[in-house]
């Protein structure tokens, strides 16, 4: 029986049972008063300040510090990053590729389009494909000069490694297909599929005489061969060099040294004789290499 205090009136029992109203308050309390774990220290920042600084896309930054174990994060983390360096003053987001466009998540968005018509994902390329399983599957991208001044387009056979490139006076979608024909056309037979980058100058892939995939946007890894191979050709055009005034022949040298590079992963067989070897094709006759 509640007892009455020395005033006279009956004391209230206290409450009992659980009370989300305060549990939630100090849970919120105690959670604000963490110490939070810092990701981006000033260790990790000057690390991605040099890569960023060398062109290297978010993404880029994300796998190479995971693969050498250094941390581990969300490329999102990093385009925030560069969004806040750039609202102070910095330079950081001139090195992005796509520099100059309003910024926005990069997955999980309605908005993600390509702009690309009767585009095929990558999820639908067929298996043999993507196990290297057979010779005449081909990987298309552009290397873009400094400035984006000049282009390169490259294509590369997966199970060989074979490489072919053109310059590009531009790359409006006319122009890419036509550099497309001239390096395809001798080989035609040996061109089964294609899979693009999503660049808008490969809008016009449904004129060309071969079934067409797109990697996913801003997962360049899918296409591993070509993204590799363009890292090789910087040897001879690097990324500070404008690309507006390269010849044919500049590029086709540099690719035949490519091509005739003794490479491990195909037990110290060069690309070229690979190649011929598969299609029974003599190179140098059909005028693809000199």
């Amino acid at each position: 029986m509640p007892k009455a205090n020395t005033a006279g009136k009956i004391a209230t029992p206290a409450k009992k049972g659980y009370r989300y109203k305060q549990a939630q308050k100090f849970a919120i309390e105690r959670h604000l008063a963490k110490p939070k774990a810092i990701k981006l220290t000033k260790e990790i920042k000057t690390l991605i300040d040099a890569n960023i600084e060398e062109d290297w896309s978010p993404e880029q930054i994300v796998g190479k510090l995971k693969k050498k174990k250094v941390i581990s994060l969300h490329h999102e983390t990093i385009y925030r990053y560069i969004l806040r360096d750039k609202s102070n003053g910095g330079l950081l987001y001139k090195h992005l590729r796509h520099q100059n466009k309003t910024y926005r998540k990069r997955y999980g968005s309605s908005n993600n389009r390509t702009g690309i018509s009767e585009r095929v994902e990558i999820d639908l390329r067929p298996e043999i494909v993507n196990r290297r399983g057979r010779f005449g599957d081909w990987e298309v991208d552009t290397m873009i000069g400094k400035n984006h001044k000049g282009s390169l387009v490259t294509i590369d056979e997966r199970a060989s490694k074979f490489r072919l490139a053109l310059p590009l006076p531009n790359r409006k979608v006319e122009n890419t297909n036509r550099a497309m024909k001239f390096l395809l056309s001798p080989i035609a037979k040996h061109v089964l599929t294609l899979t693009f980058d999503n660049g808008k100058e490969f809008c016009g892939h449904k004129e060309l005489a071969c079934d067409t995939y797109f990697a996913k946007p801003y997962q360049a890894w899918q296409r591993g061969q070509n993204e590799n191979a363009n890292g090789l050709l910087r040897q001879y055009f690097p990324k500070k060099m404008e690309l507006d005034n390269i010849e044919d022949e500049q590029v086709i040298e540099a690719v035949n040294k490519l091509n005739d590079r003794p490479r491990k992963c195909l037990g110290y067989m060069t690309p070229r004789e690979v190649f011929e070897s598969q299609t029974g094709i003599n190179l140098r006759e059909y005028g693809i290499m000199h």
